[in-house]
């Protein structure tokens, strides 16, 4: 048994992107699933253990952690090899800025919590509440096909994964799953099946977790 241990769901972005990381720098962990469908990151339990009542939460040995992009640069300051921060400063901010595209501007207006919102309090079918998920990915994903067409190698900051990678590659999952329209976005797309060649992105698929269904 690990001393690492993820709190996560299969089909959360979120916790994807921190699956991503822990197989791309093969750091051993043991796995728990929070049911986020049936409620379950609202239960006593799991709140004691993170009164945001979110996933991921990442225990590693006497560390708790949540928050996806902080668990994720903390991973790569204390496991270092192989960086998903890599140049210089500004290099580091461009880096950052691509991933928080989605992990702030895009993801929030997306995730479980506010589609049940907007279907359940505020009433608005399946065709509206798709209507708004592809709103919002638009406005992120036109942003980053323009650095996705001016990366000077097959990933979006050049020939290494970074962590911009790390968020865009469950972005384009869940574009799919919710049947989003990518022929705007070939330079995505193309990134994102480079990504898929790795085997730590592919390890960290929801359909491959213990938990999915």
């Amino acid at each position: 048994m690990s001393d690492r241990i993820l709190y996560d769901y299969w089909r959360s972005t979120a916790a994807y992107r921190v699956r991503i990381v822990l197989h791309l720098k093969g750091l051993e962990h043991d796995h728990k699933s929070v049911d986020l469908v049936k409620g379950a990151q609202s239960g006593v339990g799991f709140k004691m253990l993170n009164p945001h009542g979110r996933v991921p939460y990442l225990i590693d040995g006497e560390v708790g952690l949540n928050q996806s992009l902080a668990i994720c640069e903390y991973l790569d300051e204390v496991y270092p090899e192989p960086t998903i921060l890599p140049g210089d400063a500004a290099t580091r901010a461009r880096i950052r800025g691509a991933a928080q595209i989605i992990a702030c501007d895009v993801h929030p207006l997306n995730n479980l919590s506010v589609l049940n919102y907007l279907k359940g309090e505020l009433g608005q079918d399946e065709d509206a509440v798709r209507d708004w998920y592809h709103h919002w990915i638009d406005t992120g994903f036109r942003a980053l096909e323009e650095q996705a067409e001016a990366a000077a190698g097959p990933y979006l900051f050049g020939d290494r994964v970074t962590l911009a990678d790390i968020c865009l590659a469950p972005q384009m999952y869940n574009a799919r799953r919710f049947r989003m329209n990518l022929e705007p976005y070939p330079g995505l797309v193309e990134i994102d099946k480079k990504l898929l060649e790795h085997d730590a992105f592919r390890a960290a698929r929801p359909e491959a977790q213990e938990d999915a269904n």
